[in-house]
């Protein structure tokens, strides 16, 4: 039971360093330099660089909340984590905030992003909004991922007590 714990452990980092690192690039580096090129370099990086950046970002998403579900699945834990009670509460805190980021990403980035690059027709009006919805959501998202870190780190790397 140690090792699967272990494997799903690591899953859950790589996953999950995946898709924050991506989460955060969006939002500190690729939106400035989107709007800094050209026209052209902008069309070469929305038919090159953000579907697979995207792509990676989904399924960082997808992986993160599959193998952070295991881990409290093995553990017995999972009930108690998303009910909020006893010790398990603080890790609940960081699932649910990972768990809103992952409906985030699949149901309202996502479907947006894909009328911004053009995969699904849209009116230049609907890109637009569309634009401005996954912007948004994007940004809730980098927010949420400081206190997701935060509580999934303290609930095994915290001082005794110090949540009890």
């Amino acid at each position: 039971m140690l090792a699967l714990e272990l494997f799903f452990r690591w899953g859950h980092f790589f996953f999950g360093i995946t898709w924050i690192g991506i989460l955060w690039y969006f939002n500190l580096i690729q939106g400035r330099y989107l709007k800094a090129i050209t026209p052209e370099a902008k069309a070469e990086a929305a038919k090159h660089l953000v579907p697979r950046a995207l792509a990676y970002f989904r399924y960082g998403a997808l992986g993160t909340w599959v193998f952070g579900a295991l881990i409290l699945m093995i553990r017995g834990s999972f009930g108690s984590a998303f009910m909020l009670q006893g010790p398990d509460a603080v890790i609940g805190i960081g699932a649910w905030l990972g768990t809103l980021m992952f409906l985030n990403v699949w149901g309202i980035i996502w479907p947006n992003q894909k009328k911004v690059l053009g995969m699904v027709q849209a009116t230049a009006e609907e890109k637009a909004r569309s634009a401005r919805i996954a912007f948004l959501a994007s940004r809730a998202n980098t927010l949420m991922s400081v206190p997701m870190l935060f509580f999934m780190a303290a609930s095994s790397h915290s001082p005794a007590g110090f949540f009890g």
